[in-house]
């Protein structure tokens, strides 16, 4: 829009500028005496009238681009300096994201260790349950047993369900009755 509004100023100032010279070449052959004929002089000098109506006219409508080119240009500075804000803002936001990507990605690692260090021994079957339960779980395969419920599904586990979970040995595998995830007692659990 800027670039339109500049291209209209320039056009109408070389409007005025033909419609000035025009008056200017006229006027000089009025004044050099090179019109004699009274009436070629009167028509000249009714031409010349309409060249100033004309001319002020055009430097009206010159007047009005610019004002809407100045209007233009200070709210193209305004939106520069706002995508300059945004620019600056988002490259934060951008170097905020990778450092924390970093940490989880560290993270992930750290935590894959310790997973490769507490499968070894484990039975292959229980681990190709855990595998089969984490795949169709959205990656939760077990979950704890804490104060009688659930941690995977968020359900609390009622009096007999409990009893007979008692009742089974430490190394025996649970599973939850809703969710299916196997379920990890520990002293928290509330048998």
């Amino acid at each position: 829009m800027v670039d339109d509004l500049a291209s209209a100023q320039a056009k109408a100032d070389a409007d005025v500028e033909q419609v000035k010279a025009r008056r200017t070449r006229d006027r000089n052959r009025m004044d050099a005496g090179q019109i004699t004929n009274p009436k070629d002089l009167e028509r000249m000098q009714h031409e010349l009238t309409s060249l100033d109506r004309r001319i002020s006219t055009l430097e009206d409508e010159e007047l009005e681009v610019m004002e809407q080119l100045e209007e233009a240009q200070a709210s193209l500075a305004e939106l520069s300096g706002q995508v300059a804000e945004g620019d600056e803002r988002l490259s934060g936001l951008v170097t905020g994201r990778d450092l924390k990507a970093a940490e989880i990605d560290a993270e992930l690692d750290r935590l894959t260790g310790e997973r490769a260090t507490a499968v070894d021994g484990m039975p292959d079957d229980l681990l190709a349950l855990y595998e089969k339960l984490r795949a169709n779980k959205d990656g939760v395969g077990a979950a704890e047993l804490r104060q009688r419920r659930c941690n995977g599904c968020q359900l609390t586990i009622d009096n007999a369900e409990l009893a007979v979970i008692r009742a089974l040995p430490s190394n025996e595998v649970v599973r939850c009755e809703e969710c299916q995830r196997i379920l990890v007692r520990t002293g928290e659990s509330g048998l």
